[in-house]
């Protein structure tokens, strides 16, 4: 019979040195992770602030001039009006900000260490505080209309007091705007910028005020020009100067290209013989094909000099028209970022009519350039036009070409064998038979 040896479990001993590790283990582990904390509905949100605002500074609703929506501004009583910029990377890639405040927190005493105190901001957005004419945030309420009917042709302007146009302000913005008007240079500054724009007349001791058109007009392009002569961004420049200004092309010219310098070579070296290089012939569009496509010049090279190519363009634009446009296209810009749909459309209607700024050089050089683009488009269509008709006139004719290879094929398969054999007949020396017809 086998004998079986018994197998004992842990000893009590064995199970509370085990239970000891599984603790001294864990502590070890705990004391290297770190337990995050959990969101918040409303995470914070990364801001850079002007170095002139003061503590005083607060963040106030008021109503956005443009979309007549509540937005964001920065009021300071030194530093003035600030509005937010959104700057956002792109969408595909995930981003985020790590911040560190310059202050460092001593550790326990026990460690003897010290570190930063840093937050992670989960949206990667940027806000910038940059400067706004607070002429804009107050045009809600100056453009504000009183109507003493139900039809728009009984709708006026009435002569306010300022202190009424920013009572209307502080109530499109919910109050907010209520504590800045508390301070005396904010307060001074939107009446200044209120009357800058405004018609006034005396009502007793109160100045009283209405929106002008024409001052704000003026006030408009004051901005512009000072935005046109310092230079508009890259992308406005191109866009809505050069390729607006920009004429049909002329044509191509190839020039030469400039001819190497001899090498200069020793007495006692041998002299390379003297390679004739061919001379390049340029061609000019003429005036039928000028507006209808380029013309390529033709370019014979000698070795690996090529001639350059110059664009001709039908016409350029002068400097004058430059800095005329440029001058409307950062008007066109202020009025839509900042000035309602409605008043920004009457002040482009008033624009040409300016005494500050003659447009007439503009105005005469797009009448051309328009001329010259549907001349340029009409011929385009014709040369399509005539191209197109040939095609299809030789495509006729092949498919009239086809249609009869196909007759004569079927004719020839329904001939019978006499007929063919007669067609293999020579008839060289034979008469016709409409001659034995003939009068006599």
């Amino acid at each position: 019979m086998a004998r079986t040896r018994s197998t004992k479990g842990p000893t009590a001993k064995e199970k509370a040195d085990a239970k000891a590790e599984k603790a001294k283990t864990a502590a070890t582990s705990s004391s290297s992770t770190y337990t995050l904390a959990p969101e918040t509905e409303n995470p914070p949100l990364f801001f850079i602030l002007p170095k002139a605002a003061t503590p005083e500074a607060r963040i106030v609703t008021l109503q956005n001039p443009r979309y007549a929506k509540p937005s964001r501004y920065l009021v300071c009583p030194e530093a003035g009006f600030f509005e937010f910029n959104k700057i956002s990377p792109p969408k595909n890639v995930p981003r985020s900000w790590l911040l560190e405040s310059n202050v460092r927190i001593e550790g326990d005493a026990n460690e003897g260490d010290a570190r930063l105190e840093s937050q992670i901001f989960d949206s990667p957005d940027l806000f910038i505080a940059t400067p706004i004419d607070p002429l804009f945030l107050v045009l809600t309420a100056l453009a504000a209309t009183k109507s003493s009917g139900d039809t728009k042709a009984s709708q006026k302007r009435m002569f306010l007091a300022s202190d009424d146009h920013l009572d209307t302000l502080s109530e499109l913005s919910g109050g907010h705007l209520s504590e800045v008007l508390t301070w005396p240079a904010s307060r001074a500054l939107l009446e200044a910028r209120i009357a800058a724009v405004s018609d006034s007349v005396e009502a007793g001791d109160e100045q009283m005020y209405r929106l002008s058109e024409t001052k704000l007009l003026d006030e408009i392009v004051a901005k512009a020009r000072r935005m046109s002569d310092k230079g508009l961004p890259r992308s406005l420049e191109e866009k809505f100067v050069t390729k607006e200004l920009e004429a049909p092309i002329l044509g191509i010219r190839s020039q030469p290209a400039p001819a190497k310098a001899p090498v200069k070579e020793d007495s006692d070296s041998p002299q390379p013989e003297a390679v004739d290089s061919q001379s390049t012939v340029s061609s000019v569009a003429t005036p039928s094909s000028s507006l209808s496509e380029a013309s390529t010049a033709a370019t014979s090279v000698s070795g690996d000099t090529a001639g350059n190519e110059t664009v001709e363009n039908a016409m350029t634009a002068p400097e004058e028209v430059l800095r005329l446009q440029r001058l409307r296209t950062a008007f066109n810009f202020i009025c839509a970022s900042y000035v309602a749909p409605g008043l920004a459309n009457t002040l482009k209607r008033m624009l040409p009519t300016t005494e500050t700024v003659d447009f007439k050089p503009l105005d005469e050089y797009m009448a051309k350039l328009a001329k010259l683009r549907q001349e340029a488009a009409a011929v385009r269509t014709g040369d399509y036009s005539r191209k197109r008709g040939c095609e299809e006139e030789a495509d006729e004719r092949a498919e009239k070409r086809r249609k009869q290879e196909a007759e004569d094929k079927i004719k020839k398969a329904n001939q019978s064998r006499g007929v063919k054999s007669l067609a293999k007949v020579s008839t060289a020396g034979m008469k016709k038979m409409s001659d034995f017809f003939k009068k006599k």
